[in-house]
């Protein structure tokens, strides 16, 4: 078990720490991190087959005989691996708000 106090025979409340205030605004903060970044994500990569099969926008030339398609597919990795340093960044913050979270709990703050 990778929890110290469950080795311990501490009984953790579950429910307790869910219904603090500060874990719901965790939850809240986290959860609207996640869905705009995946509906961003989604909206990009989904764009690059329909600019190319529907119109004609990204089949002009951009720098010399390389068209716009190639500069979007590019920039598809560039977003990619821009999100995922966002996202590793944004996920230690989320650890340190549990990590106090928990520290509220174990201080009396989720108890009823």
């Amino acid at each position: 078990m990778g929890n110290n106090q469950a080795n311990k025979g501490v009984v953790i409340d579950y429910d307790a720490i869910a219904n603090q205030e500060s874990f719901k605004t965790l939850v809240r903060r986290k959860n609207s991190f996640l869905w705009s970044m995946t509906a961003i994500f989604l909206a990009a990569y989904m764009l690059l087959p329909i600019l190319t099969s529907f119109t004609k926008i990204l089949h002009q030339k951009a720098i010399g005989e390389i068209t716009w398609v190639w500069v979007y597919a590019a920039g598809l990795f560039i977003m990619t691996w821009s999100f995922c340093h966002l996202y590793v960044a944004k996920a230690n913050r989320f650890d340190k708000e549990a990590k106090a979270i928990i520290a509220e709990y174990e201080n009396g703050g989720g108890h009823r």
